[in-house]
């Protein structure tokens, strides 16, 4: 199984991922020579498998029985052939670029490096094998891109007898074929450095929890630590009302005013198991591609909780499909929903766009139109939709006398 391509594309060009990919393939030129091993005459050695690195960089492989220091930094810089450097830099490439665009260009280095020195550190603890390779440290990143878009669809290449793709969210494929079947139970190969992996993997899961719960990084309602916070919020209230507590007063309620509380707790059960039915039908339909049918169960949860807000990802896609369907006074409410809450996503600005143009041109609120092209205009990059702005602008803003 091998990914294609994700649903999240970042805002931003990730130059840090780039120079971390463009390193390790001039430093792999620099020191891939493979040769016999030697015996200590300066004899080839045929039964030892050949030695990877020039004479000079094995200096800086991991040496596990007494490792130096640099060690930990520059052995993931190394890599023991053409395929071990491939495979690594295409999943720093596939899972990088969004993690980079997360944490941006400094951010992403420190956890790129945090990553490496930990896989490293977990593999000098279990084995006493010499390590080289970027592996640990772009298990880290995949780890952090688990953390920070669980929900996204990975599209997936498969073959068994037939090939064919299939969309899984990031948090199966990374969580239970690459961590646990990949790296847990098929251990089947010898020269793979599985500790590393873990402990990659671990590293880069911990690191991005830690940033999101110090609040170092902002929450978008729809990573781990947000979920994780949603599903102890639910079974704290499931605790609470099973157990006859009143959570305002903090005492127990009596059996004589229990009934009326009963009553508003099982209207309020039913209507929030509503909700969450209606929820998981626009995840499914989100997850099989069928947006029309996941547009007309959000307009239907709207009508029994106007001001809900699905996850940034699902709440988007939602809201383009209303536009695509000419549906603007919906396709209008919902980008503002998703501006509302999601304030540091990476589309603001193309959202702020889709306002203007919405407001200006089907919903006829000049006013509106002018505040999201201004603030549009603000953000964006690309020339062309900056033109588009100032040419919209020119024409709803009203002109001076002369």
């Amino acid at each position: 199984m091998l990914p294609l391509y994700t649903s999240i594309r970042p805002r931003r060009t990730p130059y840090a991922n780039y120079i971390l990919i463009a390193l390790n393939v001039l430093i792999f030129l620099l020191t891939y020579a493979p040769h016999p091993a030697l015996d200590a005459f300066g004899r080839p050695i045929m039964s030892q498998a050949p030695e990877p690195l020039r004479p000079w960089a094995d200096l800086f492989m991991l040496v596990s029985l007494k490792p130096q220091i640099w060690q930990f930094v520059t052995y993931a810089f190394l890599h023991g052939g053409w395929m071990h450097l491939l495979g690594n830099m295409y999943f720093l490439y596939f899972f990088g670029n969004n993690v980079n665009d997360k944490l941006g260009n400094v951010g992403y280095l420190c956890f790129y490096l945090a990553g490496a020195v930990f896989s490293g550190l977990g593999h000098s603890i279990i084995s006493d094998h010499n390590v080289l390779g970027a592996s640990g440290a772009v298990a880290a990143v995949t780890g952090g891109y688990m953390v920070l878009f669980p929900r996204s669809l990975i599209t997936i290449i498969y073959w068994f007898i037939i090939i064919g793709t299939i969309e899984i969210p990031a948090f199966f494929f990374i969580g239970f074929k690459l961590i646990v079947i990949d790296n847990m139970i098929n251990r089947n190969t010898p020269s793979i450095a599985y500790g590393a992996h873990i402990a990659g993997y671990a590293a880069g899961i911990i690191i991005a929890m830690l940033l999101l719960a110090l609040r170092l990084l902002p929450s978008d309602h729809s990573d781990m630590w947000s979920m994780a916070k949603q599903w102890n919020r639910r079974r704290k209230y499931r605790d609470t009302v099973a157990g006859g507590y009143d959570p305002f007063s903090g005492s127990s309620v009596r059996k004589k005013t229990m009934v009326k509380e009963v009553k508003k707790t099982s209207a309020q059960k039913q209507h929030d198991e509503q909700v969450m039915l209606i929820r998981t039908q626009i995840a499914s339909f989100i997850t099989q591609r069928n947006l029309p049918q996941a547009s007309k169960k959000y307009i239907e949860l709207l009508e029994i909780e106007p001001n809900h807000v699905l996850p940034r990802q699902y709440q988007l896609d939602i809201a383009n499909q209303l536009m695509s369907e000419s549906n603007w006074p919906q396709a209008a409410n919902a980008y503002e929903k998703f501006l509302a809450h999601y304030r540091t996503c990476e589309y603001t600005e193309q959202v702020q766009l889709m306002l203007g143009i919405i407001h200006s041109r089907y919903i006829k609120n000049d006013e509106l139109a002018i505040k999201y092209f201004k603030a549009a205009r603000d953000k964006l990059s690309d020339n062309t939709q900056k033109k588009m702005c100032d040419v919209e602008l020119e024409k709803l803003e009203p002109k001076d006398p002369q």
